[in-house]
């Protein structure tokens, strides 16, 4: 196998002959979002001089094909559980294999909404006020007043969320026969919901890198509008006061430090403009956001001149120094 070689004060250079894994497909909600991350990375790794990259479209026999392949690195670009939720990743530290992005600690709890809110709100983090309530109580009242927003506790990409207001057709109480998460997760997030504006900073190692404002051009972000070209627009840099960027950017560090990211996280955040700073709050943190061409990530490295391709190798040294 190939060996990482410490650069000038010691930083790692990676050989281009390391056998990389990409890890990318599975079976979560993201599977799809997943299938194009990793084959950004693929194209990007082959554009940087890599010459031994794997594809590997996650089944339930991983631990077996990562056993014979026997990989440097696996790159990972799973989306949704179990490749963000710490499983795949305790499987890995079990195998002594070294791998990107976040560990099992970090991933397992970032990936339920509920938990990073119990981590992050005693750092003095504004995020909605919200419990985790059953599906079947919310089909006998209402958990808060309304509007209110309900989400699975543990998936991401907006997978399964519902936004209940007085003018919505889901009952009052909400109805077992009206469409919405109720009916496919016993257990749900549901939270107050901020009015206002949707922004999203990403932070490598020490660094966010700027605040984008996602904008809808019809209805709210959800899956369809991430993940569909031409859908929603992205502003890049957000024109938002300077002190709003910079109030997002050092919560968005503060979260990325405090869980223990690793590699790229991404903090996204509604802002209620009316109300200042006072009226930012982060709604979660995502350990392992996209690499697809739409994904918000390569663009905010972009606008701080980092392309993708070196995006890609950088997370890979972060991953090979520790």
């Amino acid at each position: 196998m190939g060996n990482p070689k410490s650069g000038a004060q010691g930083k790692v250079s990676v050989d281009k002959d390391i056998h990389i894994v990409v890890l990318m497909g599975g079976w979560s909600a993201e599977r799809d979002v997943s299938l194009m991350s990793g084959k950004g990375v693929i194209e990007a790794l082959g554009e940087r001089g890599f010459t031994n990259v794997t594809p590997v479209d996650m089944d339930r026999n991983i631990a077996r094909v990562l056993e014979e392949l026997r990989p440097d690195i696996v790159f990972n670009a799973l989306h949704g559980s179990p490749g963000e939720d710490g499983t795949v990743q305790g499987m890995m530290d079990l195998m002594g294999i070294r791998y990107t992005h976040s560990g099992l600690e970090t991933s397992a709890v970032a990936i339920d909404k509920q938990l990073t809110k119990s981590v992050l709100e005693p750092h003095g983090i504004p995020m909605p006020p919200g419990k985790v309530v059953t599906s079947a109580s919310l089909y006998e009242g209402d958990p808060m007043a309304r509007p209110f927003v309900v989400k699975p506790v543990n998936e991401g990409s907006s997978v399964g969320i519902a936004i209940v207001t007085d003018e919505s057709n889901y009952g009052h109480p909400i109805s077992s026969r009206a469409k919405g998460p109720w009916q496919d997760f016993d257990r749900l997030l549901a939270e107050k919901y901020i009015e206002g504006r949707e922004l999203t900073v990403a932070v490598m190692g020490d660094t966010p890198f700027c605040v984008t404002e996602l904008k809808p051009k019809a209805g709210w972000y959800d899956y369809e509008a991430k993940y569909t070209d031409g859908k929603t627009d992205h502003v890049c840099p957000a024109d938002v006061p300077e002190e709003i960027a910079e109030a997002m950017k050092a919560h968005a560090l503060a979260a990325h430090r405090i869980l223990g990211c690793k590699g790229v996280s991404r903090s996204d955040f509604r802002w209620d403009d009316e109300k200042g700073v006072d009226g930012i709050f982060l709604l979660e943190t995502n350990t392992q956001p996209g690499m697809t061409p739409l994904s918000l990530v390569p663009e905010q490295a972009a606008a701080i001149g980092i392309s993708y391709g070196e995006l890609v190798e950088k997370i890979i040294e972060e991953a090979l120094e520790g």
